[in-house]
């Protein structure tokens, strides 16, 4: 079997994202240009963060359409959820076959909110040598 580039989504994996997506329908009257499909404009996202391109340099030879309709249709995909939900689903089907292993799990701060302390405001750096006169 031949090896998948990094941002080359599988069938198996295709068969997990593809029902999370919000459907478009095409209009009927003024239908505009044909949609690009999901599954190569998905393929487009993981080139650009795969690569780390700006989302202007994505080759159009790759046939992924344009940056800009990457960039629109991830941002499309966020607001509607599809991350959060394709991450559970993942998580769910690893713990089905537990496959997780939580003996080298880290939390922090940064992933799971800290509740202890009240919340403190930060004072303003001072940018001059003295403090400027009140102008009130």
């Amino acid at each position: 079997m031949a090896r998948l580039k990094p941002w080359e989504v599988s069938d198996e994996l295709w068969a997990v994202i593809e029902p999370l997506l919000p459907k478009v329908e095409r209009r009927t009257r003024y239908p505009g240009r044909k949609r690009l499909d999901d599954r190569r404009v998905l393929q487009g996202v993981l080139f650009v963060l795969h690569t780390g391109i700006s989302w202007g340099h994505l080759p159009q030879e790759l046939g992924f359409g344009s940056g800009m309709t990457c960039w629109r249709r991830l941002a499309q995909w966020h607001e509607a959820g599809v991350w959060q939900r394709l991450h559970e689903v993942l998580l769910a089907r690893l713990r089905a076959a537990d496959a997780l292993d939580f003996s080298r799990a880290a939390v922090d701060s940064s992933h799971v909110r800290a509740l202890k302390g009240a919340p403190r405001r930060d004072e303003a750096q001072l940018t001059g040598a003295e403090r400027a006169a009140s102008t009130i």
